[in-house]
């Protein structure tokens, strides 16, 4: 397909990427719609890739060393054992990861995108509607906007998949991630030197009956590091959240409930020193993403299609977000290039990455049932233990798992890795 316009609906890392593979694939117009106002660079916070995946995003020319990172090569598992600081190890695993800051990562995504492509901020999209020979992207300001492909990366809340399927609504799953990074210098407050206790090359997993945090260094952007980690956790049965429908809680907006089970969780549930470092985040740093999980019955359907979180929502256990948001477009230029007509695009598009989707999803509900709603007893855990957990709840996660339609290195296909 060398000609033709396609609109992107977001502006994020799903929606700059897609851009940039519509241009290379070969579009003549390229216009990307994001509803913020301001810079997205400050949102977000880390996240991983793993180092095979990274290999083939690299290739593919959507990521290079020019975006800031940080290597992990070891998971390291603890439990609360009385009050010794770090807790009672319980195994490790390797963890081959880059570590990545969301706002460069977005802002190298921005960067590669053409200087043909027109990005528009401040132009949320009310609906898209498609026709015969293509679809109008409407926007709140009453303007309506041809284009022949209209890609949706909206994320979980797509306005594109509302359109395309009314009927998909991402489900609850019952327990929540409440998510925090800060400056590594605040780690001094917890007294040991950082680096002793926690090698930067270390990911930790404290565990606990019906939860853990996953805490990782990522890179700042300017050549420091940030302390970033993730706490999973069923919040108590008489919280009232109003989960129904997707929404999330933004830093500064947690109720009392929430800051209280917080507390409890990191002063009672996690190894002390472990607890403590959750606890050096801020209000304002703080935020609850509410775990969900669908996928869309299709990738495509006309001339929508659907990219990132808009088509897929895995949980976080997964490792996937950006990854397969990256994959999902190298496979979207592979199709634009390859395709005679639109129709074919969908086509080869969707059937390449819809059963993506759904082995994803149901990777996160397996990790998430094994992690949390139904967690081992980790009191005694050891190494074989934690060995045959993984084998048979995560040896998919994490990069082990072969999905279909991205090209990676040698021709080979690639694994799998929020995100909008």
């Amino acid at each position: 397909m060398h000609g033709g316009t396609v609109a992107v609906v977001g502006g994020s890392i799903t929606g700059c990427a897609a851009a940039l593979a519509a241009h290379r694939g070969g579009a003549a117009e390229v216009t990307v719609y994001e509803r913020a106002a301001g810079h997205l660079a400050d949102r977000g916070a880390g996240l991983a890739v793993h180092n095979d995946r990274y290999a083939e995003l690299a290739s593919a020319g959507y990521l290079d060393t020019g975006i800031p990172w940080l290597q992990l090569w070891r998971r390291r598992w603890y439990t609360r054992d009385g009050e010794l600081p770090l807790g009672r190890p319980v195994g490790e695993l390797p963890f081959p990861f880059r570590t990545y800051n969301w706002g460069p990562l977005w802002h190298g995504l921005r960067a590669r995108m053409p200087e043909t492509a027109v990005f528009r901020g401040d132009s949320p999209v009310r609906t898209v509607e498609t026709s015969p020979d293509g679809a109008a992207v409407l926007l709140e300001d009453g303007s309506a906007h041809h284009a022949d492909l209209v890609i949706g990366a909206d994320g979980y809340r797509s306005v594109v998949r509302g359109a395309a399927f009314p009927d998909v609504r991402p489900a609850y799953a019952g327990y929540l991630a409440w998510r925090g990074a800060f400056p590594a210098e605040r780690l001094a407050a917890l007294g040991p030197d950082p680096d002793d206790v926690w090698p930067v090359e270390d990911c930790v997993f404290a565990v606990f009956p019906g939860g853990h945090a996953v805490i990782y260094r990522i890179p700042d952007g300017t050549g420091g590091h940030r302390a970033n980690w993730v706490l999973y956790a069923v919040p108590p049965p008489d919280t009232v959240l109003g989960l129904d429908s997707p929404t999330s809680l933004p830093p500064g907006t947690l109720n009392e409930a929430l800051h209280a089970c917080f507390a409890q969780v990191t002063g009672e549930f996690l190894p002390p020193y472990w607890g403590g470092l959750l606890r050096l985040t801020r209000p304002e740093e703080l935020f609850i993403q509410p775990m969900y999980d669908f996928t869309a019955p299709h990738y495509a359907a006309g001339r929508l299609l659907l990219a990132g979180d808009a088509a897929t929502v895995a949980r976080p256990h997964t490792g996937s977000g950006a990854v397969k948001a990256l994959q999902d477009v190298t496979v979207l230029e592979t199709a634009i290039a390859a395709a005679s007509t639109w129709s074919e695009v969908s086509a080869a598009y969707g059937a390449a990455r819809g059963p993506a989707g759904i082995s994803m999803m149901e990777l996160g509900r397996r990790l998430g049932e094994a992690l949390v709603l139904r967690s081992p007893d980790w009191r005694t855990a050891d190494q074989k233990r934690l060995d045959a957990l993984w084998a048979g709840a995560g040896a998919a996660a994490f990069g082990g798992r072969v999905l279909q339609g991205v090209r990676g290195s040698g021709g080979q296909p690639a694994a799998h890795g929020a995100v909008r």
